[in-house]
Order: structure tokens, then sequence, then C-alpha cells
């Protein structure tokens, strides 16, 4: 008989899954600093694809075939477009900006999953997103209006091609079979061929000039951004419900402010903490809203897929 993991355990790693992802941001950003954004990515997803490579072997997880070795293929590839945006965006930006608007991606999503399913959002979404947007201005204004920097641009496109990545996840993966660890072991090998073939000949000699805390930075996006916190999800989510699980991991941006502040030493005005409530507030209460709509007159035989291809997916 298995033993019953008490809730406050679980509750914990989820936050744990938050915490690690709120401080990816800084962790790219001093690595971008190091190596350069391609080899950053490319560097972190061989690592990562290896220690998941292990435990798939360990497993003996059976790899996807056929149309769901080419489904994740695809996905793996609009997963290296989003974090390819997101580490360039970061290398531009500062690591709290970067952790707050990528999280408009929460915004984004059940928009084009509400246009995938033509059911359309009621206007109080819609009253969230204008707050969310004001969000942003108010983050990227710096004290003053002003368009954002080329690195926030970055990142809000990380966040919609984010956006797609998911909803295409939902619709492409809905009714398959094939094993959750498998299909992300072959996400995070195309993303590493492809970030690798972007870095090209600069790629061995990043590695070689790394120095400790380069390869701490790398190791930590690498073993726990990308295959810690994705093992931990994949197990808690079967332990607790899925609200549960997207609300604690959806601390993530509240995570990315603190340590950009605390640790990276980066500073936030007045009107950046406004945005950075207005965003925060604003993507809790988007998914609360779609919540309510997808559970209300949504047929029973047709559920939506976006919590648990939310918490599937890779960083």
């Amino acid at each position: 008989m298995t033993r019953r993991v008490p809730e406050i355990v679980v509750d914990l790693l989820l936050i744990a899954v938050a915490v690690v992802w709120g401080a990816s941001f800084l962790a790219a950003k001093e690595l971008t600093g190091e190596v350069g954004v391609a080899p950053a990515v490319a560097l972190r997803f061989i690592i990562a694809a290896a220690a998941l490579g292990i435990v798939c072997l360990i497993r003996r997880e059976r790899m996807p075939r056929g149309r769901g070795l080419a489904i994740a293929a695809l996905l793996g590839c609009s997963q290296a477009a989003v974090i390819g945006l997101e580490t360039a965006g970061v290398h531009l930006t500062t690591a709290t900006n970067a952790g707050l608007l990528i999280s408009l991606a929460l915004v984004f999503t059940p928009v084009l999953e509400s246009i995938a399913a033509r059911s359309w959002l009621p206007r109080s979404y819609f009253v969230a997103a204008v707050a969310a947007v004001v969000g942003v201005a108010l983050l990227v204004s710096d004290g003053g209006l002003r368009t954002p920097t080329v690195g926030d641009a970055l990142v809000i496109a990380a966040a919609v091609v984010r956006a797609v990545h998911v909803t295409a996840s939902a619709r492409l993966t809905r009714g398959r079979h094939d094993s959750t660890l498998a299909v992300v072991l072959v996400q995070l090998v195309v993303c590493a061929v492809t970030s690798s073939a972007v870095a090209g000949a600069d790629l061995p000699a990043a590695a070689a000039r790394l120095t400790a805390s380069g390869w701490a930075n790398l190791l930590f996006l690498g073993l726990l951004c990308s295959v810690f916190a994705f093992v931990v999800q994949l197990w808690a989510v079967r332990r607790t419900s899925a609200t549960r699980a997207s609300i604690l991991m959806g601390t993530e941006p509240v995570w990315a402010l603190a340590v950009g502040v605390a640790i990276g030493g980066e500073a936030v005005g007045l009107p950046g903490l406004a945005g950075a409530a207005l965003i925060i507030g604003a993507s809790y209460a988007g998914q609360a809203i779609e919540r309510r709509h997808r559970r209300g007159p949504a047929p029973a035989s047709a559920p939506s897929a976006l919590p648990a291809i939310a918490e599937t997916a890779p960083r």
C-alpha cells in the first residue's frame, strides 16, 4: 500500500518549483553575461536533456513513435523558441522585468484556447487582461512613460510564443497516451540540437571559459529549473488538484521579483511595484475567471487540457 504524502509536503515542493523558476531569470542573466545568449541556451538544454535521458533510461520509459514523435519534435521547436526569446530578453533587460513579463502568458493562453475551442471568454476576463497591460506599462516606465526596451519586447514575445506552445500542446496531445517524461525528453533533445546549431562554433569555446559561478548557474538552470522542477510537478500534480498546483506554481513572478531585488540588487520604483502588483493580480484573476468559465457551460466530455499541459511544459 502506497504511503499517503502529507499535503503540506506536496505544497512545499510545488512552491519550490515556483522559487527555482523565479530565480532562473537572474541565473540566466548572469550566465548570458558570461558566455552569450546562444551558448547559454544550448548548454542549458544539453545538460537538461542528458539528465532527463538518464531518468528515462532508469525508468525504462518508452519513447514516442510515429505521429507522437512528430508532435513532440514540433513542440520541442516551439519550446526552443520560447526559451531562446526569454533568454535573449533577460540578457537585455532586468531579471525582475523578465520574470514578471513572462507571466503574461497566463493572460494570453486562455484567449488562444478560447479561440481554438470557439468558446469566447466573458468580458471580465478582458478587464483583467487590460489591467495586466497597464501593469506592463507601469513596470517598464521607470518613472516616466516610455516604450519597452528591446529586452522587454523579447520577453513579451516569449510570453506570446509560450501561450501558443501551451495551446498547441493541449490540442495536439489530447487523447494520446505517450509517456510524458519521454515526450519532454524528445522536446529537450530538439531544443539542444537546434540551440547548438545556432550557437555553432562558439559553443565549445563558451563551455571552456565557464567560471565556477557560470557552471553553478548552468547546472541550476539545466538540472533544477528543468529536470527537478518537471519531475516534482509530475509527482505532485498526481497528489493534489490541478487548481491548487496552478496557484502555487503561479507564484513564480513573485519569486522572480524577490530574487531580482534581494539577490540581484535590481531596483524597482513605486510605479514598477504598482505594475508588478497589477500583472500578478491580473494574471491570478484571469486564471480564476477562465477556470469558472471553463467549468460552467462547457460540456463535461470536452474539458480544457490547459492546466495539465501548463504543468508539464519544461523550462
